[in-house]
Formats: structure tokens, sequence, C-alpha cells
């Protein structure tokens, strides 16, 4: 792949005997012939990454992509697959030799049906995050995945990139059907956590990247609809008061917070600044913000234990404002900050979005740390930092602002997230925690390596399925 911003070559003429077998398998319909339809599949949503392909492949259902990797094997013809294109690596975008193809999932979009009795949802590949929720909720039942882009990300996307904060998608996946690089079907829709069977398949292909095969369908679990939920935006000028605050929340309010969403102060600002519709939970300005929500599937005034943590902390200095959720339409505009962070960057200028995760005791120092970092080598760049905290996972986006464009190239850039990465393992942590990779990943123990290439060998002997991202 090549940055947007490096002029994209033209893109290469489709072979004409691969175009017939695949058009015989999935029709017009599954198609995408015009060089300006194909653009969308050709670049990620943030503008970042530029590439090409010899087709765009959309498959009807799991026979069809059965049959299109079939094809592909038999022409050793690569494959990048793409569900919703959000996320903020690259990796659902084709790189830029033109021999790929790009297999999107978004006509496999039937959501196959809600068991509410055993708490399950059989969701193809393509169906959005946002009508799995829907869905769950017009069951009286809920999904406990939640997104800034759960309007365009898909359950594939989801389950290849194990998305997610406290509850990923792996705790969330009961079995999945997946169409391996030779275009055998594995079908594994179990209904049930405990399989003693032997090793656990679902849990190797999810999070795998599209880098073993193509996850078709899903069995989602479910979970009862909470009878009181709670919601409150605080302001610190402490991480490690935040931090603090969640596990004072976990003791008092019924375990884990449903979501404990951090986000830097200037993260905040800039979405203020940048989208429209978008108010300010809070008057005053703070260095560290998080949107909170407790849930809990008894009825009873759940509402109350929050207020009463919050005020603990604030008495105690720790907080420094505190906003509560008591209309739906606040709960509303405190997500819609939150969700609106992606939008702002890619209004705001140029985006590099780097992905680590951090034990929560070694959060507070990295933030500090890579605050420094930047102010010594590329003052004009903005760090933004957000993410899940009850995983400790931290999206730090280096944003240059388009007055700064001509002053920090991608090299730069790439130094600073080298940087970043290394910051994170210095401190327990670890880089490319969620969203994709845009290079092959270095794993930091040779067994481990070693242990991975032989499982991706064992699957795709000739290395077809998403090359350059995870392997």
């Amino acid at each position: 792949m090549n940055p947007v911003h490096d002029a994209p070559a033209r893109p290469a003429a489709p072979h004409a005997e691969l175009h017939r077998r695949l058009h015989g398998i999935v029709g017009d319909a599954g198609m995408v012939h015009d060089a300006l339809a194909q653009a969308p599949y050709l670049r990620d949503w943030q503008g970042r990454w530029q590439g090409r392909a010899a087709l765009v492949v959309r498959p009807a259902d799991t026979a069809q992509t059965s049959a299109v990797m079939r094809v592909c094997h038999e022409t050793h013809t690569p494959v990048v697959t793409q569900g919703g294109n959000t996320g903020l690596r690259g990796g659902a975008t084709p790189d830029a030799s033109g021999a790929q193809i790009v297999l999107h999932t978004g006509r496999m979009d039937r959501i196959r049906g809600v068991d509410p009795v055993n708490l399950t949802l059989l969701a193809d590949a393509g169906v959005t995050l946002a009508r799995v929720q829907q869905a769950a909720q017009d069951a009286g039942r809920s999904f406990a995945l939640r997104l800034g882009s759960e309007a365009r990300c898909t359950i594939g996307g989801n389950l290849a990139t194990n998305a997610g904060g406290a509850t990923g998608m792996r705790a969330l996946t009961l079995g999945l059907e997946v169409v391996l690089p030779d275009g055998r079907v594995w079908n594994g829709l179990h209904r049930r956590h405990q399989d003693h069977g032997g090793l656990d398949l679902r849990q190797l292909l999810i999070g795998s990247e599209g880098a073993l095969g193509v996850i078709t369908t899903a069995m989602l679990q479910l979970q009862p609809r909470p009878a009181a939920v709670a919601t409150a935006w605080v302001g610190a000028a402490q991480l490690d008061a935040l931090v603090a605050l969640q596990d004072a929340l976990r003791a008092r309010c019924g375990g884990c917070p449903a979501a404990f969403e951090l986000m830097s102060g200037e993260a905040v600002a800039l979405v203020l600044a940048q989208v429209p519709g978008t108010r300010a939970p809070l008057a005053g300005r703070h260095a560290f913000q998080a949107l909170i929500a407790c849930s809990d599937t008894c009825a009873g005034p759940l509402a109350g234990p929050l207020q009463a943590v919050l005020a603990e902390e604030s008495a105690a200095g720790a907080l420094g404002e505190v906003a509560f959720g008591s209309t739906p339409a606040q709960v509303q505009d405190f997500w819609r900050l939150r969700q609106g962070i992606a939008e702002a960057q890619l209004r705001a200028g140029r985006t590099h979005q780097h992905d680590v995760w951090l034990p929560l005791s070694r959060l507070s120092a990295f933030v500090a740390q890579a605050g420094a970092v930047l102010r010594r080598q590329a003052p004009d760049v903005r760090l933004l930092c957000f993410g899940h905290l009850g995983d400790g996972s931290l999206h730090c986006g280096l944003l240059v602002p388009d007055a700064a464009r001509a002053a920090v190239d991608d090299a730069a850039l790439h130094a600073l997230g080298k940087a970043l990465h290394a910051l994170a393992t210095e401190h327990g942590g670890s880089a490319v925690a969620a969203q994709g990779v845009d290079a092959p990943r270095r794993h930091a123990h040779a067994i481990e390596a070693d242990l991975l290439m032989r499982i991706k060998q064992a699957l795709d002997p000739n290395h077809l399925m998403n090359p350059g991202k995870v392997f």
C-alpha cells in the first residue's frame, strides 16, 4: 500500500480468464467493474492508504465465497477481505501491485435468527454492528460491543480484528463459519462457550486479520437487556485518577462498568471544534475526560451508587467536574462526542493512528512520556489519546494539522510511531492492540513467530490471504 498523497499508479487491467470465472460465480451484482465505483474499496476511509486491485468481488453468501476462494486458490490470486472499511491501520486495503482482489462482504448482510431464550444471534459477516445491536434490542436482549464506527463497521471486520473494549469479540462469539483459503468451508457454529473437544479454531480465527480465511457467519452471544443504566461524563487533571475511579466503580456498581471510554482533553476539544452538533458536557477544560456507563440486569436505582462514588472522588479532589446523563438526549450527546473523534481527525488534517495496549498501572506514565517525545521531536504534531480504559487499549492519533504538512513528512511520522511502540514495550505493553496493521507484525519471541508461521503455512501455504499484513 502507498500513502494516498503519493500518486497512485494506473489500475492494472483485470485478467480476462479470472474475470470470466468469478463473474460466472457472483454475476453482475457481485462484480464492481467501473474504476470510479471501485475507488472506495481501494482506499481506507481516512484517505491514508491507497491500493490497486485486479477485481472487486462481492459474493452473496458462503457458497459463492467458497467458489470464489477455490478459483483464487487454483490461480494463485491473493485476496484481501473487506467489510465496512472502518479500520484505522490499512488492514483491509489492497497493496499497490494490482494483483490482489478485494473480496467485499457487504452483500452477506442477513441476520439469520435471534434466540432470546438461549441468548444467541446468528449473523452474516456483512451485517453492521448497529443492526446486531438493534436486533438484540428488539428481542429484549442486548449485545455488549459498542464502537464509534458501529453504524458502518461489520461483524466480519469486528471478528477479524477482535474489536472491543472491556468485552471483545472473543468473549462475545460462540461459533463461526469460515471459508478457508482453498475454498473448503468450516462450520463451527456452536451455541456454547464450553467445548472440551480439543483446540479452539474459533479463537484462532478471531483476530487473524483475514490472514487465515474468510469469516462468513457468526453465532454471537447476547446478554439480558439491562434493567437499569446510569451514564456520566467526568473530567480529571490526572489520568491515574480515572484509573482509580474505574477500580472504585468495579467494587461499588456491580462489576465492570459497561463502558469506560477515555479521551484526552485535546481529543474532546478537537471534536467540539470540528464536528457539527456536538456539545461540551463540562464547563471547564480538563486534561483527561471519560464517558462512563454502568448497567445492571436487576431493576434498581443504579444512578445512586454511581453518583455516590463520583461524589466521593470529587470531594477527595480526584475529579474536577462531573455531568450526569439524566435524559436520553444527554446520553446521546455524550456518545456522539465520543464517536466523533475519528471524524474530527479526518476533518482537521492528516492522522497516523497507532494502537497500543498498556497495563493500567503504566498508562499515565506512558501518555506523559509520549507527549514529551512529541514536544521534543515534532512540536507541530498533536497527540490525541482515546480508548477503552477497561482493558488498557489506547488509540494514539498523531495529527498533522494542514498548516504543518510541509514541515512533517511520512518519514518523521514513521519515526514517531516507532518511538511510541518502543515506549509501550518499555512500560510492559505492546503495539497494535486492535484495528488492523499497516505492516507485517513483528513478534517479540522467535518461538512465537515460528509457531504462528507454521499455522499460516498449514492453512494458507501459498500465502494468498491478506499478504503483507499479519505475516
